[in-house]
């Protein structure tokens, strides 16, 4: 039996049972293959609403399911850790024309992801900020940064971070019209989202891709001059988002 069409029917429960297929005894397996596929999607919906819990909450649960089915038939599980699954919800939310009127939708289905692979991430030891405080001024701004596995950053045109906490916490304010990126680190067991502006998402993400502090603060002030770079430079050390420095850009490995 080829693969592709078990796959594609396994995915779909308007597709009927595979030719060919039976069951122990050599009976037609339509029945038990029916059984078979919904727990199948059953579990695959299951994970999809354990991951994405705000998502479900901005759109319902009943256009949640619908949605997820859809996700689920377009991009199957390409690999076994169920953890992961997910990755390209966002961009598929963008695609669904009912739901164009949220255009932050993508933003929070992108920060959810990050959270599930922020707890799932390798560990790491930090770096004590000390070793900063060692270097001599002028060697300070040629320094890169090493970034724990655990460490994502989402930039976003919308209040991110104040959508996922206003419908994750009792009580929390309700978004503001402002733009924010939202720094996922887990500085012991759990992971957390914080809020940055976009100056200082700015200048995590530019150390992020390797560029130095001088070349970062750059960045940062060139969106903007009065950005608050040592809240974000506290708030990575306070988080232990950074385990390494390196000092000769031409080195391999952090120091």
């Amino acid at each position: 039996m080829k693969q592709a069409p078990f796959y594609t029917a396994l995915l779909d429960p308007e597709q009927p049972a595979p030719d060919g297929l039976t069951d122990g005894r050599g009976a037609p397996a339509g029945k038990r293959f029916d059984v078979y596929r919904n727990n199948v999607m059953q579990s695959l919906t299951d994970v999809m609403r354990a991951g994405f819990p705000v998502v479900r909450k901005l759109i319902g649960a009943q256009n949640f399911d619908i949605v997820a089915g859809a996700f689920i038939r377009a991009q199957p599980p390409s690999e076994p850790i169920m953890q992961r699954y997910g990755a390209g919800f966002d961009s598929f939310l963008a695609e669904v024309p009912q739901l164009s009127h949220l255009g932050y939708l993508g933003d929070v289905a992108r920060l959810e992801q990050a959270l599930r692979l922020s707890y799932h991430a390798a560990d790491s030891v930090p770096l004590d900020a000390a070793r900063l405080g060692d270097l001599a001024t002028d060697a300070l701004g040629a320094v890169q940064l090493a970034f724990a596995p655990a460490v994502h950053l989402i930039p976003s045109a919308w209040p991110l971070f104040d959508i996922w906490r206003f419908n994750t916490e009792d009580g929390a304010p309700k978004p503001q019209p402002v733009a924010q990126y939202v720094l996922v680190t887990r500085a012991e067991y759990d992971p957390a989202p914080h809020a940055l502006s976009p100056a200082q998402g700015a200048w995590v993400a530019a150390l992020m891709s390797g560029a130095t502090l001088d070349a970062a603060q750059d960045t940062a002030t060139t969106v903007d001059a009065d950005c608050d770079i040592a809240a974000a430079m506290a708030l990575l050390f306070a988080q232990n988002a950074v385990t390494g420095l390196m000092l000769d850009p031409s080195a391999k490995d952090p120091a």
